[in-house]
């Protein structure tokens, strides 16, 4: 097939596009402006223009497929219906492209990206799309030899009833993304439950106090992690983190990062794996995963100054990656850790208020950005009210210098993270800003 996906520069999209031109089809795409992922996608061999035009769609093009963030009024959108090509959303694109493959499919609000790329990395002969770039293959898709697809599931637009689950992996089902679901709690638990029942075998965070909630069939493997994940020990192996724990009565198991919940994610990877392959191999093979991007990611590792990108932007996630480089630094003799959060969503924000103001007890430093408004209309959020009880400070944007991080304030530098380790939490563009890349 001819196929062409407008917003192939998202994470989620490209993955998509790599997979089926692996597959043999002929894809292109477009996005708005280019970016390291259509770079990467046009070094591969794909067809990326940037902005969007309508000569990009031609009639010999079988489907259209789009990403969530795209309107009908798109160019590209209007000149398919024109031409009469059949447009499908992202989701919709799922039912045919893992219809006939066996999906190992994971869900829920945290941990899903680094727990398909930990079993991606258990199942080694499977395809895996993540929602993230794998540090082990270097790309959100690796294309396997055999039917499995390890596949990061979305719950945020229902994508995840899409995915033909074979086995369902839930991390949990903290209610996020509500505006989907129109603020209705039957309707988002319900999601989640008929997800569960779609697969053969499914895998669970049985302790979750939101999958508790769910009607979840009696034949479901269930961790209990306070009685099931023992003995948790951090370790710094060639200066990389690794947690070490036991798992039931499996024997102890090693995975890179630091945290109770890299166990936890571990171990549903584990419990999943075991359907297709025996505990030696997983073993084995659990210690080739060497993280995912922008997940508790050490871009720097200067003896004065070591800064961590972390794509953080619930305060759930935020807190559990904050405990676990609160042990880091411990670890590391670090003798101060500096926050710098971008605030992801004025609708996120307001909901998780009181949360937020939480999530970074034990920093030095708060470096609060403007929030990143992903197109949301502004709402006026008092930031020095919620969070006065921080050494607050209130910036227009960061600036990487050296090993230095400047902090500005209508145009001007009014403070200097040089020292200890700086960490900085959000969706929107502080991955670039605190790389110093574009």
């Amino acid at each position: 097939m001819r196929l062409h996906f407008i917003g192939i520069g998202g994470i989620g999209l490209s993955a998509l596009a790599r997979f089926m031109a692996k597959q043999g089809h002929i894809v292109s795409g477009s996005d708005v402006k280019p970016t390291k992922i259509t770079k990467k996608l046009i070094e591969e061999n794909i067809e990326v223009t940037t902005p969007h035009g309508e000569q990009n769609i031609t009639s010999d093009i079988d489907y259209v497929i789009y990403s969530a963030v795209i309107k009908n009024s798109n160019i590209e959108m209007q000149k398919a219906r024109d031409l009469e090509i059949r447009t499908i959303s992202r989701k919709e694109s799922l039912e045919m492209i893992l219809s006939s493959k066996k999906v190992f499919s994971v869900c829920g609000a945290h941990g899903k990206s680094t727990t398909t790329a930990i079993l991606s990395q258990i199942l080694q002969n499977s395809s895996a799309l993540i929602g993230a770039e794998s540090k082990a293959f270097s790309s959100n898709m690796r294309f396997g030899v055999d039917d499995m697809v390890v596949f990061e599931a979305d719950e945020s637009d229902g994508s995840f009833l899409h995915s033909n689950p074979y086995v369902a992996i839930v991390t949990n089902a903290e209610p996020e993304h509500m505006e989907y679901y129109n603020y209705d709690f039957s309707r988002f638990y319900g999601s989640y439950e008929k997800f569960l029942k779609l697969a053969k075998i499914r895998v669970i965070n049985a302790e979750d106090e939101h999958l508790k909630l769910i009607d979840i069939p009696q034949d479901t493997i269930r961790l209990y992690p306070s009685v099931d994940i023992k003995n948790i020990e951090y370790i710094l192996r060639d200066d990389e983190p690794y947690t070490r724990f036991e798992l039931k009565n499996m024997g102890s198991f090693e995975v890179w990062g630091f945290g109770e919940h890299i166990a936890l994610d571990a171990s549903l990877a584990i419990l999943a794996g075991l359907n297709e392959i025996g505990l030696e191999e997983i073993e084995k093979n659990i210690k080739t995963f060497k993280g995912i991007g922008k997940r508790f990611d050490v871009v720097q590792k200067s003896q004065e100054h070591i800064i961590i990108d972390d794509y953080g932007h619930h305060p759930t996630e935020i807190k559990a990656t904050f405990d676990s480089l609160k042990t880091y630094a411990s670890i590391k003799g670090a003798k101060s850790i500096n926050t710098i959060w971008q605030p992801h969503k004025y609708s996120r924000t307001v909901d998780n208020l009181e949360a937020f103001t939480h999530c970074f007890e034990g920093t030095d430093k708060l470096i609060l950005l403007p929030v990143w408004s992903a197109g949301e209309k502004k709402v006026d959020i008092d930031f020095i009210k919620e969070f006065g009880s921080y050494n607050l400070i209130i910036a227009d944007k960061i600036e990487k210098d050296g090993t230095n991080i400047n902090i500005i304030r209508d145009d001007k530098i009014i403070d200097v993270l040089d020292y200890g380790i700086s960490v900085g939490f959000g969706a929107g563009d502080i991955t670039y800003q605190i790389r110093d890349a574009s």
